[in-house]
């Protein structure tokens, strides 16, 4: 996995900091406060690429910024970064975003002969709702910046429940669309890349790129360190599945299972 990633975070992370209320009113910066950084990361044994039937180690970084005193309820690996603005309890809503990494024939041999996928950013929002105490529901809607022109559309739903005040279990179905735009970039075939790579061409359409469901067991070590068990199964589908990609050198079959391990930093900012 590229290093550059992780040395642009830092200005992702802009995309997220919308002015506080309290800030404005009491005159000071938007960063004064209590705040906490969590860092941390996975690892993971799951396709080299989506669409891919390979599966290899990797590791992806955990890194999240908040202000003290708004703790989320309910949080999953999959949620992108994303700054709240709005919070009732039962309804959070607000900037989300992630990064894009590159993939290109370096990523797998199967991706010779097409165009590389660039390093970038997806940006958009999110909104969050509680139906019950222990139900979130969140979809978030983000647009790709350089990696892609395309929208993506998450919506995942997690039951969760503390067996004890240190275990939690969760899980939940979970449903992926996007635009043409964006199945194009990752699974189109143009004239020139079909010649390159002896796959067919293929111009796909928006629609739904894939269903799934998730599930973990989530350990508060302390009341810093948060340790995790894993496992995500995607059923990709529509112009995802149909690209001959997927169709003769993939899989719309995805399964992931992995451990992830974090550590919260409280700071304060004048």
């Amino acid at each position: 996995m590229s290093k550059r990633p992780l040395a642009a975070l830092a200005a992702a992370f802009s995309l997220f900091a919308p002015l506080s209320a309290e800030a404005q009113q009491a005159g000071n910066h938007f960063w004064s406060g209590d705040w906490s950084l969590t860092l941390g990361a996975a690892g993971l044994v799951g396709p080299s690429f989506e669409g891919s039937k390979d599966w290899i180690l990797k590791a992806q970084p955990i890194i999240s910024l908040s202000r003290q005193g708004s703790a989320v309820r309910f949080s999953s690996r999959n949620d992108s970064p994303s700054f709240g603005f709005v919070d009732t309890g039962v309804f959070r809503a607000g900037l989300a975003g992630k990064l894009v990494f590159r993939r290109d024939e370096d990523t797998d041999d199967t991706l010779k002969g097409l165009d590389p996928v660039k390093f970038g950013v997806e940006a958009g929002g999110f909104v969050e709702v509680y139906p019950t105490d222990n139900i979130r529901i969140r979809g978030e809607v983000r647009k790709g910046i350089r990696s892609h022109n395309g929208v993506v559309a998450d919506v995942a739903v997690d039951v969760f429940d503390d067996l004890s005040p240190t275990i939690r279990v969760s899980g939940g179905p979970r449903l992926s669309l996007a635009s043409a735009d964006y199945f194009d970039a990752y699974y189109g075939v143009s004239a020139g890349e079909s010649a390159r790579s002896g796959l067919p061409r293929y111009d796909p359409g928006g629609g739904i790129k894939s269903v799934g469901a998730g599930a973990a067991i989530t350990w508060k070590n302390t009341d810093k360190i948060t340790t995790s068990l894993f496992t995500e199964y995607t059923r990709l589908l529509g112009p995802a599945a149909d690209s001959p990609l997927v169709d003769r050198r993939g899989s719309p079959n995805q399964l992931t299972v992995g451990v992830s391990a974090t550590y919260r930093f409280d700071f304060t900012l004048d």
